[in-house]
């Protein structure tokens, strides 16, 4: 038990201190070989590479690369379209159009920084010429961008399978009620917020416009999502299809993405899963023999020892795993987090699934709390407008997301009812 706690301090005190990522990893994996391995650090290299050798990891860097050909593409100016036609009669319907769009678009990406990108650089000018304010329309597209991760498919629910071993399309059944859960608490947050907006008339005319103009970007979820809980596809396969769907429809139909397009989104995606693989290696060599070890389960034996309550445990995992999204990245947090947060889960009957959720969206609301809120930084810089005129907008945000999570949290059913 000393070993497992010095394990735990050494990885928060280098993240409390800012140390890289990639260093803490190595620093763990190092001790962990140490402390419970043979004391030879070279195995570490063998652990590696039979950790990555899966093929669920490809559908990562397919769905982000999927993502970056849509983003680069109309499909989210098409979307946006759709959806506005269809808000129109309502208070605040353009606000109410950028939710659902990204909700729509967060269910073929899976990733919440394409997502506010692809419909943030449309969005945005339009919210600002229909007369909202900036910071409620930062905050809103900030936000909307984090249902991302949570409506399926998505890249943080894929690495949280992969590390906990947890089935990839369970996760993905169970982010679909929270994740319009949040959609629909968001967008009713939105209409309120802007009741005195003026409305305009439905016009069935421009409906139909938008829909013909966007019928190939509305297929897209429902072929992905319907070919992988039909089990038609897998995980893998789907983020396959996804992408080639996307370039087919953007390169032939929309015929709005270039070569050069092509090359840049490709070359964004292999640059940025050479910053991820590396670490995701690391974590789950690391991972393996810790399990090995068990060192995970007397963690788990050893916080059951003076946390006696399921709602107390989940208390302090929604309150870890809140800070720890004000000052890590998502990725990281699942990867050196997730194992050790299941196993204690298992001791108070909660579901591996429906912890992935929680997990999932704790971190989602990481996304929006500084000073490492990845999507604050986001907008910051592809709308050039003030760090903390962002931060501003979306504080009545955060409050509606932490609102949906203390129903997700204490409410299983929302999260595993369609998984069965």
């Amino acid at each position: 038990m000393i070993l497992s706690l010095g394990l735990l301090f050494l990885a928060l005190g280098a993240l409390i201190l800012r140390v890289n990522i990639a260093a803490v990893l190595l620093l763990v994996g190092a001790y962990v070989h140490l402390a419970w391995g043979d004391g030879e650090l070279t195995y570490i290299i063998e652990d590696m590479w039979g950790a990555i050798d899966k093929e669920v990891l490809l559908s990562i860097p397919l769905f982000l690369l999927c993502g970056s050909v849509m983003g680069k593409g109309a499909i989210a100016e098409r979307l946006i379209r759709v959806m506005r036609s269809l808000t129109a009669p309502v208070p605040g319907g353009m606000a109410l159009a950028t939710i659902l769009t990204c909700a729509v678009f967060a269910a073929i990406s899976g990733s919440s920084a394409v997502t506010l990108i692809a419909v943030g650089s449309i969005a945005y000018p339009a919210l600002i010429k229909d007369g909202y304010s900036k910071s409620f329309a930062l905050g809103a597209l900030a936000t909307g961008g984090t249902l991302g991760v949570v409506i399926p498919p998505s890249i943080p629910m894929i690495l949280y399978g992969i590390v906990t071993e947890t089935s990839i399309v369970d996760l993905f059944t169970a982010g679909i009620l929270p994740g319009l859960f949040l959609t629909v608490l968001l967008g009713s947050y939105t209409v309120f917020a802007n009741r005195h907006v003026a409305r305009e008339q439905f016009s069935i005319g421009e409906f139909g416009s938008a829909l013909k103009s966007g019928i190939w970007s509305l297929f897209m979820p429902v072929i992905l999502l319907g070919g992988i809980y039909s089990g038609y596809f897998s995980p893998t396969e789907s983020a396959a299809v996804a992408l080639g769907y996307s370039l087919i429809v953007e390169r032939f139909i929309h015929r709005q993405l270039s070569l050069r397009d092509l090359y840049d989104t490709a070359l964004d995606t292999t640059t940025m899963m050479g910053a991820l693989f590396p670490l995701l290696a690391i974590a789950l060599s690391i991972n393996l023999l810790l399990t090995a070890e068990q060192v995970p389960s007397q963690l788990a034996d050893w916080v059951a020892g003076f946390v006696e309550d399921r709602t107390t445990f989940l208390l302090l995992v929604n309150g870890l795993l809140l800070i720890v999204g004000c000052v890590m990245d998502m990725a990281s947090a699942i990867l050196i987090l997730a194992p050790l947060l299941q196993q204690m889960g298992e001791v108070y009957g909660i579901d591996p699934v429906h912890l992935g959720v929680i997990m999932t969206v704790n971190l989602e609301i990481g996304l929006l709390t500084p000073p490492v809120g990845l999507n604050l930084i986001i907008a910051m810089t592809a709308f050039r407008e003030p760090f903390s005129l962002i931060v501003r907008g979306v504080l009545p945000f955060i409050g509606i997301m932490l609102f949906g999570l203390i129903v997700i949290s204490f409410v299983p059913a929302l999260s595993l009812w369609l998984v069965g």
